[in-house]
């Protein structure tokens, strides 16, 4: 199986923190999120990890290239021109190996097994309450009989949430090229959704496969929440990490090579390597590598890689390199 990871986007809505850093390198849970990805598909012993980079994309080539000897190929999207084309970007006319593609900002937990043991072409889905940001799908049985990109007024709450599995490898990249080459374009974008629905046209069987654990880090709350949940999941020695000197509420993440002094940490926190914290109270954050933290205390807050943020009482969604003092 070859796996694609999608990661050209510029997360707008994750400014400022993607003006100086691509969306799938910030942090939520101790590392970034392409690394909770990567970590994931490993278990999967693919045969090849196919990347696709884009905005400040050579900071993912040396976060990847650094911290895994995985096969990984890299491909630059030059032009934002959908996912669809970023999918058909990273595949190879005649590859016939089963293929999983997951979003660079989509962090998931489920039964892999229970996937690829049902031998369909698969797209994960789950409920969601606006399934106006997403493609809608519509089913008989588990059969996807329809599927649309952000509808108006969607016929299902049943939402493709970024995740999607191919036996039919050949067909699904000719559906990819008939999109492309054709100049079908949905919102001004080649969308992936357009190819699914070409291949419902041409009766290939695409099956709906529910995904509870499914973790959107699009914006700034999403990622909160994510890094609440996978907290709440790492092993109780790691999660009840002891500082001396200071008091931590688990759940949190607190780097060995990061600095606490004076400080209550937690719950649902994470602190990066390289960051420091003094006399500061921090709760719901994820502060970044190299940030430093001194006499403030923040809760539901962002902070960049190497902000600094010192006597400031409130919540903050602070860039890389920032400063904020009070």
């Amino acid at each position: 199986m070859k796996v694609i990871i999608p990661a050209a986007g510029i997360g707008s809505r994750l400014r400022p923190h993607t003006h100086s850093a691509p969306k799938a390198l910030l942090y939520v849970a101790g590392k970034p999120i392409l690394g909770h990805i990567i970590d994931s598909v490993l278990k999967l012993s693919p045969s090849e990890i196919t990347i696709i980079t884009g905005f400040l994309g050579d900071k993912v080539v040396d976060y990847v290239t650094g911290s895994y000897a995985a096969k990984v190929r890299f491909v630059d999207q030059e032009e934002l021109l959908g996912l669809g084309y970023a999918v058909y970007l990273g595949m190879r006319p005649g590859d016939t190996e089963d293929l999983l593609v997951i979003l660079g900002d989509t962090i998931i937990d489920t039964d892999w097994n229970g996937l690829f043991g049902r031998k369909q072409n698969i797209l994960a889905v789950k409920e969601v309450e606006d399934p106006t940001r997403f493609g809608v799908v519509e089913t008989i049985g588990t059969r996807i009989v329809r599927i649309e990109e952000k509808p108006e007024r969607p016929k299902s709450m049943l939402a493709s949430v970024g995740v999607y599995y191919f036996k039919d490898t050949a067909r699904f990249y000719e559906a990819l090229d008939h999109v492309y080459r054709s100049g079908l374009r949905t919102r001004g974008e080649f969308q992936v959704t357009d190819a699914f629905s070409r291949l419902i046209e041409l009766g290939v069987e695409l099956h709906a496969f529910t995904i509870d654990g499914w973790f959107d880090c699009g914006k700034r709350e999403t990622m909160l929440e994510t890094n609440r949940y996978l907290l709440a999941r790492l092993p109780e020695n790691v999660r009840k990490a002891e500082i001396p000197g200071s008091v931590t509420v688990p759940p949190v993440y607190i780097d060995p090579d990061a600095t606490v002094e004076k400080s209550i940490i937690g719950p649902n926190t994470s602190v990066a390597a390289g960051s420091v914290i003094i006399n500061s109270i921090v709760s719901d954050s994820i502060i970044s590598a190299g940030a430093r933290v001194e006499n403030a205390r923040l809760t539901s807050s962002l902070i960049g890689n190497n902000a600094i943020v010192t006597g400031v009482f409130k919540l903050l969604n602070v860039g890389d390199s920032s400063e904020i003092s009070y």
